[in-house]
């Protein structure tokens, strides 16, 4: 089982989020690239997790068209 995320550490600068392991900067073992991944929250500012987190909007139902024929007859 994955451990839990944290959506807002208190310093994520110092933690590699690549994998699960979640390694300290200078201590990488995953082997996941040279550079530590970052947080979502380095990269997208603290309130990340309410932008990712909305509903995928869903596409419009194409318009009825009572004009077009259903019978291919």
């Amino acid at each position: 089982m994955a451990k839990k995320f944290p959506l807002r550490p208190k310093h994520p600068e110092r933690i590699c989020w690549g994998c699960d392991k979640y390694c300290s900067v200078n201590d990488l073992k995953c082997g996941n690239g040279s550079d530590r991944t970052q947080h979502p929250a380095e990269l997208f500012g603290d309130d990340w997790f309410e932008f990712f987190n909305q509903e995928e909007p869903q596409p419009p139902a194409p318009p009825e068209n009572p004009d077009t024929p259903t019978d291919k007859g």
